[in-house]
């Protein structure tokens, strides 16, 4: 099979020589001599992953020659920042004009007619105050109906001449109706004229007549200025082979895959997509792909730049003029350049320009693909010859080349081969972890010796269409899964659990830390109800920060995913347990607990014995402490009670009367009630002492209470 696109050297001989790293092919027999302003033909194509191409035009030329090459005006910027002409032996100091580009305002702005801001007639004659003009004015309108007759055929017109005095809005003063009006300097004085009364205008001055037509011209190709030509001057001697390379943004070639699986040995097709986006039909090129990811950018070089410069004022009556000072280095940080440091970067400059030799291939130029099949009716991929294109690394990147010239009308798009040939690849299928289904897939692997880009890849199997899939960028001997379909041969059933357990317990000044290991567990129940066996490949979350305890091995790791290998009979059952763990870390400040978590943790069996029999001194510590303060808390109550009470026998005392028999009673217990209060008194200090003594020795106890 021979793509249409692809067609047979036309030519005798192929001569290859390099440009940067890349191949050219070169006509021994090519077109005549090119005349001035000629283009090269176009001979070699270069498309890149990036979204840009380079082009290369060769060709013979003789003596002083001159080439021309038309691009669209939205890729001049690339091709001054890459145009690359090589000129044969005979060339001497080539050049390259083009069409500047101004900015149209500020080139409008340039001439004496100023036409930049879309002015309106209004807005032109009052810019040109002084201008000489000559104005046709109409024949004012009928009184009866209004209307102006047409001029010249239904009245004479009435031309003046003179110099633009001023142009003004008046309103209605009964004389003249309101509107715009130009004043003018003519031989019989200074008049005015209604604006709208003004058939045509002229300008008397031949030069300013000039301008304005050159301006009027500039808007014209402004507006339809799409193409713009480099005009290439060759000064030279004789006959000899010149070529012009640049880079240009280009379509994105795309690649395609066709995997069959059918047989022993899998197979597989490559082929390229190429888009002919260009203004040129592609006859007999050298094609080349390439694969990577340069650095590409569009920088403005085609546009005139200015800089805005400060206005500095005039250097007298003490007015300074403005200074700056170049960066400085101290002496001995840049030794003195050695006597001939000129003729090295001469050298250097000279090796850097020189023509590269001539790559080695890595592969052949062309090759055909031909690997038997088991029979079945997809193995057709196997069997039918393809002329592929070479393939070498061209440093990170790496490259295509069609061995056969390339046509390819403009606007119009090819399929190319890149590669065929056997791989290795096996029958997976897929589970991610909490998915519906598996998926059917394969476990690629680039044994072909290149780099395959990013593309769809259309699978075979046993003789019928299988699915499609989509694989990465591919490195040698990389692998990478497909997946193409759903495996509904499969069923599976998830279980996750998790526990804890305590790994260590200490104390250290009174803090108290539990070491756990945290385990989680996940079951992956797969039952295979189909009538082969399948290899499947478990893709296992990963959870972070814990290690994998179980299995004790994976496959691989990918995307923050473990993958699992289990082979799984048909018919048959199978189980994946994975265990992740985890530590996780408690601090406890054991002066913040309250003695029912001081119970809790002196008797649960997850802390040493050691450390238990220090919690239960704490509690006793911190229970001799609470019962101070409550027997403290108590006997202020009774106090309080006792005080309350002397104030109520006060109340009843005054009421009575002291000399009453009540009030005799009365006295007699106040006199009771200031003995027990006396006696508190001293209690009290004695609870409060042993308030503060138990509290201070629970502290004590419990912020030095050190065990590891």
């Amino acid at each position: 099979m021979r793509n249409s696109a692809l067609r047979p050297a036309s030519r005798n001989l192929l001569v290859l020589f390099t440009f940067f790293g890349l191949p050219f092919a070169l006509a021994a027999q090519g077109p005549s001599t090119p005349s001035v302003g000629a283009e090269l033909p176009l001979v070699r194509i270069a498309l890149f992953s990036s979204g840009v191409g380079y082009f290369e035009h060769r060709g013979p030329v003789e003596g002083n020659a001159g080439v021309s090459i038309t691009f669209k005006t939205d890729e001049v910027n690339d091709a001054l920042k890459s145009l690359v002409v090589r000129d044969g032996d005979g060339s001497s100091s080539p050049t390259v004009q083009y069409p500047s580009r101004q900015d149209s305002e500020r080139a409008l702005r340039a001439f004496r007619v100023d036409l930049s801001g879309n002015p309106s007639l209004a807005d032109l004659l009052a810019r040109m105050r002084g201008a000489r003009i000559a104005v046709s004015v109409l024949s004012p309108p009928d009184a009866e109906t209004g209307i102006r007759p047409a001029y010249p055929a239904a009245g004479k017109g009435l031309v003046e001449e003179g110099r633009i005095l001023a142009m003004e809005d008046r309103d209605e003063d009964g004389y003249s109706p309101a509107g715009t009006y130009l004043t003018l300097v003519t031989e019989r004085g200074i008049i005015s004229l209604a604006l709208d009364s003004l058939e045509s205008v002229r300008f008397t001055d031949p030069g300013l007549q000039g301008e304005f037509d050159r301006a009027v011209d500039l808007l014209d190709e402004e507006r339809d200025r799409t193409r713009t030509s480099l005009e290439l001057n060759l000064p030279g001697k004789g006959k000899r082979n010149s070529s012009i390379g640049y880079v240009v943004a280009a379509p994105v070639w795309k690649a395609s895959y066709r995997l069959d699986l059918s047989g022993k040995t899998p197979f597989l097709q490559a082929w390229a997509i190429v888009d002919n986006a260009t203004e040129r039909d592609w006859k007999g090129v050298e094609l080349s792909l390439i694969s990577g990811r340069p650095i590409s950018f569009i920088q403005d070089l085609y546009a005139a730049v200015h800089l805005s410069r400060p206005v500095v004022p005039l250097a007298i009556a003490g007015s300074a003029a403005p200074r700056s000072y170049a960066a400085g280095v101290e002496a001995d940080e840049y030794p003195e350049a050695e006597p001939d440091s000129y003729m090295m970067m001469k050298e250097s400059a000279a090796s850097m320009s020189a023509p590269s030799p001539a790559p080695s291939v890595s592969s052949q130029s062309m090759r055909k693909a031909a690997v038997p099949s088991g029979g079945s009716a997809a193995s057709s991929l196997a069997n039918v010859s393809i002329e592929t294109a070479g393939a070498r690394s061209a440093g990170d990147q790496f490259e295509f080349t069609f061995g056969l010239p390339v046509d390819l009308t403009r606007g119009r798009s090819a399929l190319l081969p890149l590669a065929a040939g056997a791989v290795e690849a096996e029958r997976v299928s897929i589970y991610t972890a909490g998915s519906q289904y598996a998926v059917l897939g394969a476990r690629l692997k680039n044994t072909m010796g290149i780099k395959f880009p990013a593309g769809p890849v259309t699978v075979f199997d046993e003789g019928v269409y299988s699915g499609d899939a989509l694989v990465d960028f591919m490195n040698e001997r990389e692998e990478r899964y497909l997946a193409y379909g759903e495996d509904l041969a499969l069923t599976i059933v998830e279980d996750a659990s998790s526990r804890q357990e305590t790994t260590a317990v200490t104390l250290i000044k009174g803090i108290m830390t539990f070491v756990r290991r945290v385990s989680r567990i996940k079951m992956y129940t797969f039952r295979n109800n189909g009538t082969k066996d399948k290899n499947i490949i478990v893709e296992h979350p990963e959870t972070s920060g814990a290690e994998l305890f179980k299995p004790s091995t994976y496959l691989e790791r990918a995307d923050g995913r473990y993958r699992f290998s289990l082979p799984l009979a048909a018919g048959k059952q199978a189980t994946l347990e994975v265990v992740e763990r985890s530590p996780v870390r408690e601090t406890i400040t054991l002066s913040s607990l309250r003695l029912d978590a001081f119970v809790r943790y002196s008797t649960s069996t997850e802390v040493p014995q050691k450390v238990r029999d220090a919690l239960s001194a704490a509690l006793d510590l911190g229970k001799k402490a609470d019962d101070a303060s409550r027997a403290y808390k108590e006997i202020q109550t009774t106090r309080t009670e006792l005080i309350s009470d002397q104030a109520r026998v006060r109340e009843n005392l005054s009421s009575l009367g002291r000399e009453s028999a009540e009030g005799k009673k009365y006295i007699a217990r106040l006199l009771d009630l200031d003995s027990q209060l006396d006696k508190l008194v001293v209690r009290i200090e004695e609870l409060r002492k042993m308030v503060v003594d138990t509290q201070a020795a629970y502290e004590k106890y419990v912020a030095g209470l050190t065990l590891e």
